[in-house]
């Protein structure tokens, strides 16, 4: 980086010179690379319509150590001794039963706002994104899928939700995932500032414009204009994060990967996105990522011929057949995923694994049922003490799990959505 072109950001009126000097050795390798010891990393994975209950569950009667995986976990045998599967745990103010992952990280009352039908709040992977995405080319990065809602979703672009409570877009679909992580812009360098000023343009001149009608507002209007601003000031920071990588050529993860098929969906589409999530900690590009995953598109990969809603309604019979062989196939996707991030080694010789606080589970238990909400934690990132299955007081709030597994990782918090405290069994 040149003298001038030190001055020329230096007069940025939105890039302070000292916090990049501070970042500068960052801008050509990842900060991985440059630590004796690697980064910790957080992982949200969720899924909709929730699990056949008869057959995901572990007897609750068997705590600790001693007990078997059932059927619908069985594919992550092999891991068994570096999972947690957790019963007990619920968001309380779960109303929704298609809504598997709305407030999922969030724990959120959609009613808290007065005259207000729906409000969300920060969602636990954004929180460790404020500490964690500051060395990284993307804060966070979320994948996603297509047609979420009748994957069980519910409503929102991706598992993340920002600190005013807006959803976070993803990314829909392995190319577009692809391209964002790892494919270079060829477009020269001063095309592409140009490009950023211009934004930056119509954004004070809309800035200008919405502060010009400040006058003569009432209260809510004017709650309203300051959430606008707030959307301001947060596309503000992202256009000043993305001029401080302009020029940085996007790190390539350490087993290459190829360009998706355009055409993938699915099975085939939840395998490339695990790989495209293991390359992206690989290069350093992000250390904070959810996977809201597919499950229409995924049971119907399998050979179904019914809905992921009518799955979702089980009852003995087809389909308990295709909500029990969903299971199957998504634990044998898991284990994969596990089998990836063990044999990815960090400078220091240890495993991407050792490094990484992984959740897997949803919002919705089966069928109508809210309870007991899926959970299965896993890497060595936040500490916990694994192989062992946990059955915490009925309507334990979920968000007990998420600040567990926030403060096991280092990010400094006090509580989150409607946390009562810690789940300390996770290290005992």
């Amino acid at each position: 980086m040149n003298t001038r072109r030190r001055f020329l950001r230096s007069t940025s009126a939105l890039i302070a010179l000292p916090a990049l000097e501070s970042l500068g050795f960052r801008r050509f390798a990842s900060a991985a690379s440059q630590t004796a010891t690697p980064p910790k990393r957080m992982v949200f994975l969720g899924f909709g319509w929730g699990v056949t209950k008869e057959s995901w569950y572990p007897d609750r009667a068997t705590v600790g150590r001693d007990y078997e995986l059932p059927a619908g976990l069985a594919p992550l045998k092999r891991h068994q001794g570096d999972l947690t599967v957790i019963q007990g745990l619920n968001n309380q103010f779960n109303n929704e039963a298609h809504w598997g992952s709305t407030f999922y990280l969030t724990g959120a009352n959609r009613y808290a706002e007065p005259g207000q039908s729906f409000s969300n709040t920060i969602s636990a992977d954004q929180v460790a994104a404020e500490q964690f995405g500051k060395e990284t080319r993307f804060t966070s990065v979320q994948l996603g899928c297509d047609n979420a809602e009748a994957s069980g979703h519910g409503p929102g672009l991706s598992l993340a939700w920002n600190r005013q409570g807006k959803p976070i877009a993803g990314l829909n679909n392995p190319v577009a995932a692809y391209h964002r992580l790892f494919s270079d812009d060829n477009t020269p360098l001063a095309d592409r500032q140009a490009m950023l000023r211009d934004q930056r343009s119509v954004l004070d001149t809309v800035l200008t414009d919405a502060r010009s009608v400040q006058r003569g507002l009432t209260k809510t209007d004017i709650d309203k204009l300051d959430e606008y601003f707030q959307s301001i000031r947060d596309i503000e920071t992202r256009f000043s994060k993305e001029e401080q990588w302009l020029d940085v050529p996007k790190s390539k993860p350490k087993d290459p990967v190829e360009e998706p098929p355009s055409e993938v969906e699915g099975v085939e589409e939840v395998k490339i996105m695990y790989d495209l999530l293991v390359a992206a900690l690989q290069a350093d590009a992000t250390r904070v990522l959810t996977y809201r995953q597919p499950v229409e598109t995924f049971i119907r990969s399998l050979g179904a011929t019914i809905t992921g809603h009518n799955m979702s309604h089980y009852q003995p019979g087809m389909r308990m057949e295709v909500s029990e062989m969903r299971d199957r196939k998504q634990s044998e996707l898991f284990a994969g995923l596990l089998d990836k991030l063990k044999a990815s080694r960090e400078p220091d010789g240890s495993s991407l694994f050792d490094h990484v606080c992984l959740s897997y589970g949803s919002n919705i238990q089966s069928i109508h049922y809210l309870d007991n909400c899926p959970t299965v934690i896993t890497g060595g990132g936040a500490g916990v003490k694994h192989g062992r299955h946990l059955v915490m007081p009925d309507k334990t709030p979920l968000c007990n799990l998420w600040l567990s597994l926030l403060k096991g990782s280092g990010v400094e918090v006090e509580s989150h959505g409607d946390s009562t405290g810690t789940i300390d069994e996770l290290w005992t």
